[in-house]
C-alpha cells in the first residue's frame, strides 16, 4: 500500500500538533512527565476502572444479566476495535509526527516509529466509553471525558496527529455500536445462564436476606417464573 503524504508545515494537522506539543516547553518537566504517563498508561487504566465500576453497578440492577452483558461487551468491543485497527494501520501507513518532522517536536515518551493512523489509545478509550455509556450514563460520560483527554494527550506528547485521534474515536465508536446487536444476542443468554449457576456472583450482587441469615441475589426477581428476564430491555434499561 502507498503511504499517505507527509504532513507539510502548512497543514492543519501539523499546525495543531506543533502548537499543542509546544505547550510542553512552558510546563515544568515533572508536569510533562506526569501527563506523558497519563497519556501512555494512566488514562487507559482509569477507563478500565470505570468499566469495573459499571460492572459492579450492573450487578445490582433489576435487569442485571442484560446490564452485565452490556458491560462485558464494552470490554470486548475495545479489544475488537484494537484488532480492527491493525489492518487500518497497515493500509494507511502514515508516519508519526516525530518521524515526519524529526527534531521539531518535544517527544515526551520513547515510542515506536510505527503507523500513526489510527491511534490505538483513542480507539481503546472511546470503545470502552461508548460501551459503558450504553449501560450507565454517569460512568459512560466520565469515560467519554477520559477518552477526550486521552486524545489531547496523544497530540500533546507528539505521537499522533489530531486526525489520528479522530480516526481512533470513529473506529472505537463504530465497532462498539455496529457489532452490539450480534454481541448482545450471544452475551445476554450467557449471563442469564451464569446467573443460574455457581458463577452467579459474576452477574448478580448478593444482599442480606430479611432474616439476616444468608444472602440472596440482588436481582433475583429476574429469575422468577413470572419474570424470566430473558426479553429485550425496555427503553432506558441499559442506560439507567
Amino acid at each position: 500500500m502507498t503511504a499517505l503524504p507527509i504532513e507539510g508545515d502548512g497543514s492543519i494537522d501539523w499546525t495543531v500538533v506543533s502548537h499543542v506539543n509546544g505547550l510542553a516547553r512552558h510546563l515544568p518537566s515533572g508536569v510533562d512527565s506526569l501527563l506523558s504517563f497519563l497519556g501512555e498508561y494512566g488514562v487507559p487504566l482509569l477507563s478500565v476502572l470505570l468499566l469495573v465500576l459499571a460492572w459492579l453497578g450492573a450487578r445490582r440492577r433489576p435487569d442485571a444479566p442484560v446490564a452485565v452483558a452490556g458491560v462485558l461487551w464494552a470490554g470486548i468491543a475495545a479489544g475488537v476495535a484494537l484488532v480492527l485497527n491493525v489492518p487500518v494501520r497497515a493500509m494507511v501507513q502514515r508516519p508519526r509526527p516525530f518521524v515526519a518532522h524529526p527534531g521539531r517536536l518535544d517527544l515526551l515518551t520513547n515510542h515506536q516509529a510505527n503507523g500513526s493512523f489510527a491511534s490505538d489509545h483513542a480507539t481503546f478509550t472511546m470503545a470502552v466509553a461508548v460501551g459503558v455509556l450504553l449501560v450507565n450514563r454517569k460512568y459512560g460520560l466520565l469515560a467519554m471525558a477520559l477518552a477526550g483527554f486521552e486524545g489531547f494527550l496523544r497530540v500533546f506528547m507528539g505521537v499522533h496527529y489530531p486526525t489520528d485521534v479522530i480516526g481512533g474515536f470513529a473506529l472505537g465508536t463504530a465497532a462498539t455500536l455496529l457489532l452490539a446487536p450480534i454481541a448482545m444476542a450471544v452475551l445476554v443468554p450467557l449471563t442469564h445462564s451464569l446467573a443460574r449457576g455457581s458463577l452467579a456472583p459474576i452477574v448478580l450482587a448478593q444482599r442480606r436476606g430479611r432474616s439476616g441469615r444468608g444472602a440472596v441475589p440482588a436481582a433475583a426477581v429476574t429469575d422468577h417464573p413470572d419474570h424470566p428476564g430473558t426479553g429485550s430491555p425496555t427503553r432506558g434499561d441499559l442506560a439507567a
